[in-house]
């Protein structure tokens, strides 16, 4: 009886989440652009200024204080960090040529690559690391990055081109944090009123101009260091939350590149040759945070329930359009240290149960915060319609991208409003700790972090301080593993599901892609 009765609630969503695409997909878009037939509209492009449209907003251009995909996505194409990645989110030098590592693995050598210069005509040099050290380290300029360089004792340079990290501890993590840390101007941050409106790095382009809310736009560095690129004039990065108004973007040409791709769309445009989709897996991962601090979030068995009370199947099939994964654990099985876990298998009967054990047989009030994309909206009325079955009854409020940001980063523990927020996650740096520390260490509640859910376990907290102090690899893996069956138990998130990373562009565009974390690489752009 439990299958059939599953069998007809998923086809029920199925179908009342067609009528909701198929609006969405409407909206704003035109007939055209929401139907699948024909090819979309042929397109010359007789000039190198790239569109690229993006759902959301970019909340900051500081390098040093970017949480969000999107605005990482939006700095690294002004600025460098010593290390950065590959299109495999491999560890490649950049604004280092080579490294060492002594073999306690407390002291990191950097030799740079010579003749750098930042867009303000400034030497890029060992001390210029150093400055943007001490700005990202201190204490009294709250950076987010900071604390992913709290075990950094001393930096020198005792040469122009040679810079010495020597930590207090080992660091595992430690030159996947060093991509992150982007080079900005010495000058800029000392002559700049504000470094988010006045961009300066050695990056391929240069800032020109970013209107909050409508476009950011940087053009070429005539003067840039890698001999052949950039391969465009300018890009201008468009946030379109509605998913109808990319796709036809994107189909009529108005939009070069957009991520990302609507999954409902997905079949209606491959095959034409005007257009094409590439798809890869990633290290995304959608959820939905339960604040531990709050009734009645706070009882165990209310977020167990939570996590019985939503069919991940269907979540895939109707959220996804089958273009993902269940999530396994609190991280993608993309992300070093992965450890796969077991259980929250959907069972109405089960989340009713606890909740009765816990105190509320008949559900409770709930309140679901989110972003205004299209996708997103899409999660939450499909989260809250799941949640509804076993009584709980969740009022969803979708907000703009920095708005949200706001109402979470002004609160405290103690005065967060924050009950629910359906949110994706994806380590940038690329490492296990940039899928942990920030989201379940308790020294990362807001605004110090991303842990939403105000999930405080002593072991975890130690455990994830001994990960990062392993030196060897498999020491490392086996603290993980821990970790994450600690978490998975504790539930402080609905667990969801695992993103592919989907884009469009217009056939004539080469070397623009989303990396596994969802941000964008635009070092190889070019109009063909």
């Amino acid at each position: 009886m439990r299958f059939k009765g599953r069998t007809w609630s998923l086809l029920m969503l199925l179908l009342a989440f067609t009528i909701v695409a198929a609006g969405c997909g409407n909206s704003g878009g035109g007939k055209g652009a929401s139907e699948g037939g024909g090819e979309s509209k042929p397109v010359t492009k007789n000039n190198k200024d790239i569109v690229i449209a993006i759902n959301a907003n970019f909340i900051t251009l500081d390098p040093h204080n970017a949480g969000d995909t999107h605005s990482i996505s939006g700095a690294r194409t002004m600025y460098e960090g010593l290390m950065g990645f590959n299109d495999k989110m491999e560890l490649v030098p950049v604004l280092a040529e080579d490294y060492s590592i002594s073999d306690d693995g407390l002291t990191y050598t950097f030799n740079l690559r010579k003749n750098v210069k930042f867009h303000d005509g400034t030497d890029f040099n060992a001390e210029a690391v150093k400055i943007n050290m001490e700005r990202i380290m201190n204490e009294e300029n709250n950076l987010r990055m900071r604390k992913s360089f709290a075990t950094v004792a001393d930096v020198q340079a005792p040469d122009e081109h040679t810079v010495v990290f020597t930590l207090s501890q080992p660091y595992n993590a430690f030159l996947n944090k060093a991509a992150m840390a982007l080079m900005i101007s010495p000058k800029a941050l000392k002559e700049s009123k504000d470094i988010t409106k006045d961009p300066v790095g050695t990056g391929a382009y240069k800032f020109k101009e970013w209107v909050q809310g409508d476009r950011l736009v940087v053009v070429k560095n005539e003067d840039y260091w890698q001999e052949g690129l950039p391969k465009v004039d300018s890009i201008t990065f468009k946030p379109v939350p509605e998913n109808g108004s990319r796709i036809a973007m994107l189909k009529t040409g108005e939009a070069d590149f957009i991520y990302p791709m609507p999954t409902e769309q997905v079949s209606d445009v491959e095959g034409d040759s005007n257009i094409v989709i590439d798809k890869i897996d990633s290290t995304i991962v959608r959820y939905v945070t339960l604040n531990t601090m709050k009734k009645p979030y706070d009882d165990l068995k209310v977020r167990q329930a939570i996590n019985y009370a939503i069919d991940k199947d269907a979540y895939i099939k109707v959220v996804k359009s089958g273009l993902g994964s269940k999530l396994t654990s609190s991280m993608s099985s993309m992300t070093q240290y992965y450890s796969e876990q077991s259980g929250y298998d959907y069972d109405v009967e089960k989340a009713k149960s606890l909740l009765a054990e816990a105190g509320y047989p008949d559900g409770f009030e709930a309140e679901l915060w989110g972003e205004n994309d299209s996708e997103t909206i899409k999660g939450m009325q499909f989260f809250a319609q799941q949640l509804a079955l076993v009584g709980i009854k969740v009022d969803v409020k979708s907000m703009e991208g920095a708005t949200l940001s706001d109402q979470i980063n002004s609160a405290t523990p103690d005065n967060a409003k924050i009950q629910m927020w359906y949110v994706s996650w994806s380590p940038s740096s690329g490492d296990a700790d940039g899928a942990t520390k920030g989201l379940f260490s308790s020294e990362f509640f807001p605004p110090a972090g991303a842990n939403t859910a105000y999930y405080k376990n002593d072991n975890v907290d130690q455990w994830i301080k001994d990960a990062n102090a392993s030196v060897k690899a498999e020491d490392a893996n086996a603290i993980y593993a821990n970790i994450q069956k600690q978490i998975w138990e504790d539930a402080p998130w609905a667990f969801l599901g695992v993103d592919q990373v989907i884009t469009g562009k217009r056939a004539y565009l080469e070397g623009v892609k989303a990396l596994p974390d969802g941000s964008i690489s635009v070092i190889d752009a070019e109009v063909k």
